[in-house]
């Protein structure tokens, strides 16, 4: 992750920016469904950042785990699996 450190700061900043829009939106009373638009954007946008962190983790972390040691390698799969349940909100 450290060397796409600064790719994920920056889609964060840009990230940022979105919502402190959607807030100017919502103080200048603007139409609700152009604030909902914006929100959904937002949100996409974190979505990509979350796979984008997932994938480096997946090639990074959990790849080395699994073929250095047979014993971490299961505990960064189940780890794995947990943050998978919880980006794809399945209990």
């Amino acid at each position: 992750m450290q060397a796409d450190a600064k790719a994920v700061h920056n889609r964060l900043r840009r990230i940022e920016g979105q919502v402190r829009g959607v807030q100017r939106m919502v103080d200048e009373d603007a139409y609700c469904v152009d604030v909902l638009t914006q929100i959904a954007a937002v949100q996409t946008a974190l979505e990509q950042v979350a796979v984008h962190v997932l994938d480096a983790h997946v090639r990074g972390c959990v790849a080395g785990a699994v073929s250095e040691d047979g014993d971490q390698a299961a505990e960064k799969l189940d780890e794995l699996m947990a943050a998978v349940r919880r980006f794809a909100k399945v209990r």
